[in-house]
């Protein structure tokens, strides 16, 4: 898979922290000036199970409806009955924590090298935030073996096992959820040429897989775990353990906490889905928030489309009424975008209409 050259307009910014000092969160006992972000913006208030992020049975008859609305009103939702069984999940999440348990100077054998995108590391969107994010992660292309070996060289095997199997489980998931998707919107498979032979995407899309580890925190109402973002992909899908820390922002709401639910799965439109969409299914603005007593563990599967295919608002989308709002642009292309302008991204690729800031300005003004 040549999914690295897909994210080579991030290496300039992977670089800009590798002179950092890496923290040994492990042995912190008072969260450091650099790592404080002041008071943070909290979510909006309860909310209530019938009116946070919508969960969708996939199994339900009425999956595809329900997905529909979920992604015009919020943007995300969560799935059950996906058919990853839960057993599996927790094999992840094991293989997760096993990764981030290790001392600091063996997870740093398998750091993210200067001008590299997979490895050990902080998030690449940290250069773009004056403070430092209280997290750690580990980004894999195909196979995870080269730095597996780093970590365990006499037993890897069976976290690369793992990582591949679940790669192939989220594969499969993204292509039936990207059909769930469309279909809402009446895209038919004749529709997406770049769907591929099968119209199932997988032969023919881009992926990458991303642990993210959140220690606990002494201080976690002035730190901050994954700052906000939209993502670059078409879908994000997200496992969760059972600590909190997702939220998504939502007008009128503010912050609203998506709560961990067992054997589910988190699904988040990106900025490509919603330059496909013609801004009917936006992009969700997301962050990731500490905790003082428990450690939070996720593994995001990002899902785009092939390099050579430059997405824009899909035809059947478009006629003199709606106007299409975005230019053609290559996912390469949107992440060098991205990796420039970040949040106002999707702004800078639009045609006409208002312009699109998905910067919450509360949450970037650092100590304040």
């Amino acid at each position: 898979m040549p999914a690295p050259r897909i994210m080579d307009p991030y290496k300039d910014k992977s670089s800009h922290y590798h002179h950092r000092r890496h923290l040994d969160f492990q042995s912190v006992e008072e969260l450091p000036d650099a790592y404080e972000w002041g008071p943070l913006e909290s979510h909006g208030g309860p909310v209530g199970a019938d009116q946070g992020v919508p969960i969708v049975d996939l199994k339900g008859p009425n999956a595809r409806e329900l997905i529909g609305s979920a992604c015009k009103s919020w943007g995300a939702f969560q799935v059950i009955n996906h058919g990853v069984p839960q057993r599996f999940l927790e094999e992840v999440e094991s293989a997760g924590r096993r990764l981030f348990s290790l001392p600091l100077h063996q997870k740093l054998k398998a750091a993210r090298a200067p001008d590299g995108v997979t490895g050990y590391g902080p998030a690449r969107i940290s250069s773009f935030f004056p403070k430092l994010l209280w997290s750690e992660g580990f980004t894999i292309f195909g196979s995870p073996e080269d730095h597996a070996r780093q970590l365990w060289p006499q037993d890897y095997q069976n976290f690369c096992e793992i990582i591949e199997e679940y790669d192939r489980d989220m594969k499969r998931l993204a292509g039936r959820l990207m059909w769930l998707v469309l279909g809402s919107l009446g895209i038919a498979k004749d529709d997406v040429e770049w769907a591929g032979p099968t119209g199932d995407f997988n032969d023919t899309c881009s992926a990458a897989l991303q642990l993210n580890s959140y220690p606990k925190c002494p201080n976690p109402g002035r730190a901050m775990g994954l700052a906000a973002h939209t993502d670059s992909t078409l879908l994000t899908i997200l496992y969760q353990n059972n600590t909190t820390g997702l939220q998504v922002h939502r007008d009128g709401l503010g912050w609203v906490m998506v709560p961990p639910v067992p054997g589910a799965l988190v699904v988040n439109i990106g900025d490509l889905l919603h330059i496909l969409s013609n801004g009917l299914y936006p992009s969700v603005l997301h962050r990731a928030v500490v905790n003082r007593t428990h450690h939070r563990l996720s593994v995001a599967y990002l899902f785009g489309p092939p390099q050579s295919v430059r997405i824009s608002p899909l035809e059947r989308l478009v006629d003199p009424d709606h106007p299409a709002l975005y230019r053609p642009i290559s996912w390469t292309e949107y992440l060098s975008t991205k990796a420039k302008h970040f949040n106002k991204a999707l702004s800078s690729v639009r045609l006409c209409g208002p312009p699109v800031d998905r910067t919450v300005s509360s949450i970037v003004e650092v100590g304040s």
